[in-house]
């Protein structure tokens, strides 16, 4: 097993290291690791799923130029805690904020700090989970600050519908490479790449479970079949430009290496025998 620090930040230098989840999945004792939720586990998880998505609505909608990503990680910190659940990523592996916060072409686990502020003109990324009565929600948003570049508009549009692209793949007796086919297809067609060294997981019990939930075709990490009950976290990253990451002297921080635009989707999606059922969804 390798250790923590290189599934947290992956080297850019080798090709050999498949692609990674955001955290160290833990070992399970069901098979593969993967867990298969109860009725009882589920309902839990619509809860959790549901404070994480009102969290991530409401932070889109006071975001404006002149606040700044520790303005926004204060309020989903509150408003989780109101909620009767406590923040996931606080504490998670050392991270020190209850959201992770990217802009422009920072692309995953951005510290929300007092002197990052919001401007006209920003794509910002607010990734967040909430634990509720022993389960987790987790979900991910980018969204402009006022008037945005074409490009980005059409960045975070592909970004998106690449999310809900490999969402629709989802149910019992598919694999996940249908969802990953899907999601890179539709990327790459729109003139996209897709980061490969970060990938969606299970979740549940803990933030992070098996299986890692890639978002291209790979033959580095199992291609296992979805069944009903699993719960995974499905979030593709995807940027302008190259999709080869580079991370910043902070140790959690990761850009893009050409400094071009990042966004992310994600959801936490339930696995049914006809289909799937979005336990984050925001409307």
């Amino acid at each position: 097993m390798r250790q923590l620090r290189e599934l947290l930040f992956p080297s850019q230098n080798s090709k050999k290291n498949p692609p990674k989840t955001k955290g160290l999945p833990p070992i399970k004792k069901s098979r593969r690791g993967i867990e298969i939720k109860t009725e009882a586990e589920i309902e839990i998880m619509r809860i959790s799923g549901k404070i994480v998505a009102t969290v991530l609505k409401e932070i889109q909608e006071i975001a404006k130029p002149g606040m700044t990503t520790a303005d926004l990680d204060a309020y989903a910190e509150k408003r989780i805690r109101e909620m009767g659940a406590t923040p996931s990523f606080k504490g998670y592996h050392g991270f020190p904020a209850s959201i992770c916060a990217c802009i422009n072409d920072e692309v995953v686990h951005g510290i929300p700090n007092p002197k990052k502020v919001l401007k006209m003109g920003d794509i910002v990324k607010v990734d967040t989970g909430a634990f509720y009565n022993g389960y987790h929600g987790d979900s991910c948003i980018s969204f402009p600050i006022g008037k945005i570049k074409r490009q980005g508009v059409k960045l975070l549009e592909v970004a998106e519908k690449a999310m809900y692209q490999g969402i629709e793949q989802v149910k019992a007796g598919n694999y996940l490479m249908d969802i990953a086919g899907a999601i890179q297809d539709y990327v790459e067609k729109n003139g996209f790449s897709v980061v490969e060294n970060f990938v969606g997981h299970g979740v549940g019990r803990n933030l992070h479970e098996e299986p890692s939930v890639f978002n291209v075709r790979t033959r580095d990490l199992p291609n296992v079949k979805l069944r009903s009950g699993m719960t995974l976290a499905i979030e593709p990253i995807v940027n302008v430009g190259s999709n080869k990451t580079r991370t910043l002297k902070d140790r959690w921080t990761v850009v893009t290496i050409d400094k071009c635009l990042s966004a992310q989707f994600e959801h936490t999606v339930l696995v049914t025998d006809d289909g799937y059922e979005i336990l984050t969804w925001r409307d």
